[in-house]
């Protein structure tokens, strides 16, 4: 087959309209099902916009055609080209009327997963064979989500904030943020780490191009095993000079508000696919010693630093559909580059959407003799965190920022059960292929 052909001929399944019938196209993509009533035989293709009924006659189509279409199993891949007929009986109104029907990979059989939009394959089944899992429209939905909350990042952080894109570093030579296990990797004569966090990079970065923002892979090497975990993931960062944690909080309450909006304007199909109604989120600030009161009054436990699953799930419960700021947090519950605020308190803050956490943030500490005394309080070697030190020693603004985990906010945006169904391919604690 001639692909340079193909593709300046083939339509896609979506833009065949009822301008179209009685025209010859043609089409490409997989065999989604097949039906054989002797005399009429029926094929529905897939493509990544939708499905087509390709319907052919005994008497009327090629003989070649009508048995290919018998013998030729699911999700193969095919090129048919024939003319658009208007048809009451057909899915969505029309059918093709093939004319010719050409195979470019035959699948083998059987399939070793349903991939039927009613599949009951449990996760574990369909992430051994996640390529064929992508097959599905409801799993394909998920990724065109996820593609536009990417995309409405980088948008609102490019035109909204005026923010520039960073890359940064994947192999450091030692913890980024503490208390955070870490995989080790060999590097040369020299002992290496995986970056669990851009933290330290951009905050070099905003103190001299004052906002930055990234989308940076993290590595942790934690042994949990939960819904709401990943080993690898994705990340939004954003950090700010000038700022304090109230300043970006301001900025992650508009940037979320503007991705959900996008997602909502972009994924109608999608959403529906998925059945979910997505709504604009309101925003809530409560202070950690308020969320404390009410936990109190509620019966719910929490942690003196920390808050735990059943208080995110409460407060979610409390105040339904909104972004739950959760600041001056105890300052021993926080990294040792947040500001602290007297002794006891720090500003620091998390994010909580939908009964989760999706964002940790607050203003870092720019004075290096102070960022020193943190590090030995948290059990860390200033020494090994020389060069960052180094790095306010020479004209320092204060800044503050946060990060989002990508595949936590599509998860809570779409409610998923799962964290694992928000990434193509997972890596957890049992998991290194496919």
């Amino acid at each position: 087959m001639d692909l340079v052909k193909l593709n300046k001929e083939r339509k896609y399944i979506e833009t065949i309209t009822p301008k179209d019938d009685g025209k010859k196209v043609t089409i490409a993509g997989w065999i989604y099902d097949s039906r054989d009533l002797s005399k009429i035989r029926f094929i529905v293709l897939r493509d990544i916009t939708g499905k087509m009924q390709v319907t052919a006659f005994k008497d009327k189509t090629s003989k070649e055609i009508f048995e290919a279409m018998a013998k030729t199993p699911r999700e193969s891949v095919v090129i048919i080209k024939g003319t658009v007929k208007k048809s009451d009986k057909a899915p969505d109104g029309r059918e093709l009327i093939p004319e010719s029907f050409e195979i470019l990979a035959e699948a083998e059989q059987p399939i070793p997963i349903d991939v039927s939009d009613f599949s009951k394959t449990e996760l574990p089944k369909r992430l051994d064979y996640r390529f064929l899992d992508l097959h599905r429209k409801k799993i394909q939905a998920i990724f065109k989500v996820q593609s536009t909350i990417l995309q409405s990042y980088r948008e609102f952080m490019t035109k909204e904030e005026k923010a520039i894109e960073a890359m940064f570093p994947s192999i450091i030579s030692s913890s980024s943020e503490g208390g955070t296990e870490l995989f080790p990797a060999q590097y040369f004569e020299k002992k290496a780490f995986l970056s669990q966090s851009c933290q330290l990079y951009k905050q070099m970065l905003a103190c001299s191009m004052e906002k930055v923002f990234a989308v940076f892979t993290v590595w942790r090497a934690e042994k949990h095993n939960t819904v709401r975990h990943l080993n690898e993931s994705r990340q939004f960062d954003f950090e700010m000079a000038f700022a304090d944690e109230f300043v970006v909080m301001d900025v992650l309450a508009r940037c979320v508000q503007f991705i959900i909006k996008k997602v909502m304007e972009e994924n109608k199909n999608e959403l529906e696919t998925l059945e979910v109604k997505l709504k604009i989120p309101s925003i809530k600030y409560l202070t950690f010693a308020q969320v404390t009161e009410i936990m109190k009054k509620e019966k719910v436990h929490i942690g003196k630093t920390d808050l735990s699953g059943e208080v995110e799930e409460k407060l979610n419960e409390l105040y339904p559909n909104t972004i739950i700021f959760v600041h001056d947090w105890p300052l021993a519950g926080k990294p040792f580059y947040i500001m602290p605020k007297g002794k006891e308190l720090s500003a620091g803050f998390d994010a909580i959407y939908n009964g989760m956490e999706i964002s940790s943030g607050g203003q870092r500490i720019h004075l290096p003799e102070l960022l020193a005394e943190r590090l030995k309080i948290k059990g860390l070697n200033p020494k090994d965190f020389e060069h960052y030190i180094d790095s306010f020693r020479y004209g320092a603004p204060p800044h503050a920022g946060w990060g989002i985990g990508l595949e936590r906010l599509t998860m809570l945006i779409l409610n998923l059960k799962n964290i694992r169904e928000a990434v193509l391919f997972p890596r957890d604690r049992d998991r290194l292929t496919p």
